[in-house]
């Protein structure tokens, strides 16, 4: 029993020693921290704003919750303008931050770096953020009007520019439509021009032809051209047959009429009651 109690002291002896050098050494991280904090200042100071950045990296990693070295190095890097950077450093100020004040300082820098970056949505978010743990900053009620402004017209810029995007490959799908059909236009025109061609050359083959052909073609052609006497009217030939027919009649009408003259007029004998 006295061995056990022996053991239990000595464990309780070594366990505290090792607490109190753990809490020593954290105290000497933090104070290293605090001097490098310092030394950051002094260089922001200066507007030596890489080498402050630095050092303030150098007290983060003494102590990583350190909220002033975290937003100190924000600044750093905004005033550098690494704002994607400086960001994630005002997000961590607001997060291990004790106070609402300081949170609302981060947020109100994480909106500033946000409409750098030209993200007006997460600006906007951000001063409402900085607004909700203080709503009496003027300053961050103005920068929030300015965010909401610039959001609505890149939305609007957006849309239009998708309207035009939109217009565009309507536009272009019209041009590839009417290209195509000048192609199958175009081809139809080549293929009217091969078939003309084909006709040319088949009446070059008709003009070779054997001569003896041609002749009998054009002999029955001239025929063909010859008129043919119509049914019911008589030719030259039967016209002029005709006409001396009827003079050699005439002329023998004539003949006789001067005979009878010659003999005396025929009297003419009256009626007997």
């Amino acid at each position: 029993m006295k061995n056990l109690q022996y053991i239990l002291v000595v464990f309780l002896m070594v366990f505290s020693s090792k607490e109190v050098v753990a809490q020593k050494d954290s105290i000497a991280l933090q104070r290293k921290a605090r001097k490098l904090l310092r030394q950051g200042n002094d260089l922001y100071k200066k507007q030596q704003f890489t080498d402050a950045s630095v050092a303030y990296r150098k007290a983060l990693g003494n102590d990583s919750d350190y909220d002033k070295a975290s937003y100190n190095m924000g600044n750093a890097l905004y005033q550098s303008k690494n704002f994607k950077e400086a960001i994630p450093q005002y997000e961590l100020t607001a997060k291990t931050a004790k106070d609402k004040f300081t949170r609302a300082e981060a947020y109100h820098n994480i909106g500033n770096a946000m409409m750098e970056s030209k993200n007006y949505q997460g600006a906007v978010d951000a001063y409402k953020n900085s607004l909700r743990n203080n709503p009496k900053d003027d300053e961050t009620r103005y920068n929030l009007a300015v965010a909401k402004k610039l959001l609505n017209k890149q939305n609007k810029d957006n849309k239009n520019d998708k309207n035009k995007d939109n217009k565009d490959n309507k536009d272009k799908d019209k041009k590839d439509k009417d290209d195509k059909n000048k192609d199958k236009d175009k081809n139809k025109e080549g293929d009217d021009k091969d078939k003309d061609k084909k006709d040319d050359k088949d009446g070059d083959k008709d003009d070779k032809k054997d001569p003896k052909k041609d002749s009998k073609k054009n002999k029955d052609d001239k025929n063909k051209k010859k008129p043919k006497p119509q049914q019911g009217k008589m030719t030259p030939e039967q016209i002029k047959q005709l006409l001396e027919s009827l003079n050699n009649e005439e002329k023998k009408t004539q003949k006789k009429m001067n005979a009878k003259k010659a003999k005396g007029k025929k009297i003419k004998q009256e009626k007997d009651w």
